[in-house]
Formats: structure tokens, sequence, C-alpha cells
């Protein structure tokens, strides 16, 4: 699951995420953008955690952040995204990649 991560990174396409939510008590699915994977600038718990745009968020941020031991499966969607549209600060992402003024 992780190789398939990095790779829509690079490749700038949608996932669909399956994750044990702990704040919702069940599994769900999302079609996020992946953002990157690395420790939490937001979390205290600075444990490496895969962190991407949500699509589906209901409410409030759109940006989810899953630890590794609550993803269940990660599937390359053939829809690619623009980081352009979802990236609106300066990051300093942990993976290397190709995404413009926003890299």
């Amino acid at each position: 699951m992780h190789d398939i991560f990095i790779k829509a990174i690079h490749e700038r396409r949608k996932i669909i995420v399956t994750f044990f939510s702990n704040e919702d008590g069940h599994t769900l699915k999302r079609t996020c953008a992946p953002f990157d994977y690395g420790p939490s600038n937001r979390s205290k718990d600075k444990s490496p955690r895969y962190h991407m745009f949500d699509y589906t968020s209901d409410s409030g941020s759109h940006v989810l952040s899953i630890l590794p031991g609550q993803l269940k499966e990660v599937t390359l969607m053939e829809e690619n995204f623009d980081p352009l549209d979802l990236v609106s600060w300066t990051p300093k992402w942990h993976i290397q990649r190709d995404w413009g003024n926003v890299s």
C-alpha cells in the first residue's frame, strides 16, 4: 500500500483510501489526493503518517492524516489531480516530487 501511495504522489493520481477511523469507530472509504508521508506538524504524536486531501470530507478541514496501522487499502485511480488547485501554502514535503511551484 505504501508503494501505491508514493506512486500516486509522483504520478499526481487520485486514490481511494479505506481506513479505520478512530473518530467514527468504523472503517471509512474516501477519495483523496495524496500529499505526503511523514510526521504530522499538527499532532503531538510525531509518528509518520499518510497525509492527503479528502475530496469527500463532509465538513471542516479536507486534510486527512492516517497512521499506517489505520490504513486498510489504497487503490490507485486513473483520474489525475492538479496540486496547484489544492496546495495554498509553502510546503516542506518529506517525499521528494516534481510538482512545479509546490514541490
